[in-house]
């Protein structure tokens, strides 16, 4: 799967918004488009850089990382609980090599929120991409449903 085809798959959902920043890419489940910046959390994002971190290698020709926020339950089924323990650096200590390619993986410092990361994924998980997508539709109506009580 290519970086652009992973790009459409995610903007076809209905209420998806889109921001960029670094030519990194955030997903937004966001159907009135009016969130505040401090309810704006993405469902998904597609770094394409070291800007924020090297442990991925995302410098290396070709090198891109899919993140997924995902439910605990399926979080867990795949890997268990999260790592709590943190390098110098903040990476979270998971046993995982960070800048293995096509491996889904705990995110190297988001996995405690119940994060995944793929580098350079050739394919991906349907079942994860609707998930993370859902899981953040869920939260907006919940959130929605609080304030108009």
């Amino acid at each position: 799967m290519t970086l652009d085809e992973l790009d459409r798959r995610l903007r076809s959902g209905a209420g998806v918004r889109v921001l960029e920043a670094q030519d990194d890419l955030f997903y937004l489940y966001d159907p009135a488009g009016n969130l505040p910046p401090e309810r704006q959390q993405p469902f998904a994002t597609i770094v394409t850089g070291d800007h924020y971190e090297q442990v991925s290698r995302l410098g290396e020709p070709g090198a891109w990382r899919l993140n997924l926020g995902l439910t605990k339950a399926t979080y867990t089924a795949l890997f268990g609980a999260p790592p709590t323990e943190r390098d110098a650096d903040w990476v979270l200590d998971s046993g995982h090599d960070y800048a293995a390619r096509d491996v889904l993986m705990p995110h190297p410092f988001y996995a405690a929120q119940y994060w995944v990361a793929i580098v350079s994924p050739t394919a991906v998980d349907a079942a994860l991409l609707t998930e993370a997508y859902e899981f953040a539709a869920r939260k907006y109506a919940n959130q929605q449903a609080r304030h108009t009580v």
